[in-house]
């Protein structure tokens, strides 16, 4: 039946998806920008153009039903998932206003755990019992693998370009890579879109299970992936300018035929994830396809400082929205 409680929870999952959004526009927008193609206003309005087209070609919502299952389904409340949004929401503004490109994705995974265990203990439960192994690993697992799916492929399209194009004159050949940066970006946007609006989608689905709502296994209500990209397309057009700054200008210098490599890197390697259904991160993603196009230069193109201080902050992203969860759910379980 729909309570408060449910539209309370309904409510914070799309201030989340909103949040996603502008955390998230400067992983599409960022080398865009920095090479100056189009003005910051330009940029953000593209991406949250591509990021709602998803929405027209998305129909077999596979990311979704892979975060929903994350958690067993005897161990989901309302009061879980609220707490666990609560959790993702806080850690996402924290990393905005720092400027820290961690991942949206992740935070909400974490949040939802570390609820669901906090519950399973309360019920006397083993705490991991209530975490669907299978899908916690494959996640983490490409915490790791993203990057790299994403250097190697930025490393290549690089090279590749780089031989193709030697011949060109670099005045042309300037031209040429600023419009097809066009394109790249908007393939970013698209797969962006088509794999972060589907983990929102999968919690408030569960949501609806919990409140009895729905029946487990019942497809998906319309207005559910409808107001996911909606969510995230606005909150695109929020824009998210610290992280723009991070992405495009500190990890490496990049040019308009980076910036082509780099986010076709990032476009393909989202579009294969989303198709194993695969919830990955699109910071993890793009900060690899930058690091890969630096490398092409040379190794001390890269900043590795400001790498290394991302790399810890994608590490603790999900324990700390897991620890911040349970104790929100301690707070909020008797509500």
């Amino acid at each position: 039946m729909v309570t408060t409680l449910l539209v309370a929870v309904v409510a914070l999952a799309l201030i989340f998806d909103y949040t996603n959004g502008f955390h998230d526009a400067a992983n599409s927008i960022a080398t865009i920008v920095s090479t100056k193609v189009l003005t910051p206003f330009q940029a953000v309005l593209l991406a949250a153009v591509f990021n709602f087209a998803a929405y027209f070609f998305i129909k077999d919502h596979k990311v979704a039903n892979t975060v929903a299952k994350t958690v067993h389904e005897e161990f989901i409340t309302l009061h879980v998932v609220l707490a666990g949004l609560i959790a993702a929401i806080t850690w996402n503004l924290t990393t905005w206003w720092f400027g820290i490109p961690s991942s949206s994705s992740h935070t909400l995974i974490g949040g939802f755990a570390g609820a669901g265990i906090t519950n399973a203990l309360f019920m006397g439960q083993h705490a991991f019992a209530a975490i669907n192994s299978a899908y916690i690993f494959k996640i983490i697992a490409y915490i790791v693998l993203a990057p790299f799916i994403g250097l190697f492929i930025a490393y290549f399209i690089t090279i590749l370009i780089l031989h193709i194009c030697k011949r060109a004159k670099p005045a042309t050949a300037e031209r040429w890579f600023k419009r097809l940066q066009l394109v790249s970006a908007a393939a970013l946007s698209f797969a962006h879109g088509t794999n972060d609006a589907q983990k929102v989608m999968g919690i408030l689905y569960v949501s609806l299970v919990a409140a009895k709502v729905i029946n487990s296994g019942a497809a998906m209500p319309e207005w559910i992936p409808l107001a996911c990209y909606t969510a995230i397309a606005l909150g695109t057009m929020s824009g998210g300018w610290k992280i723009v700054k991070t992405m495009g200008s500190k990890i490496t210098k990049i040019t308009p035929l980076e910036g082509v490599a780099a986010e076709t890197a990032g476009a393909v390697t989202l579009f294969i994830t989303e198709h194993f259904a695969i919830p990955v991160s699109t910071t993890h993603t793009i900060t690899g396809s930058i690091i890969g196009v630096g490398l092409t230069k040379r190794v001390s193109a890269v900043r590795w400082g400001v790498t290394v201080n991302l790399l810890w902050a994608w590490v603790i992203t999900i324990p700390i929205s897991a620890l911040i969860a349970g104790l929100m759910f301690m707070l909020v379980r008797h509500w």
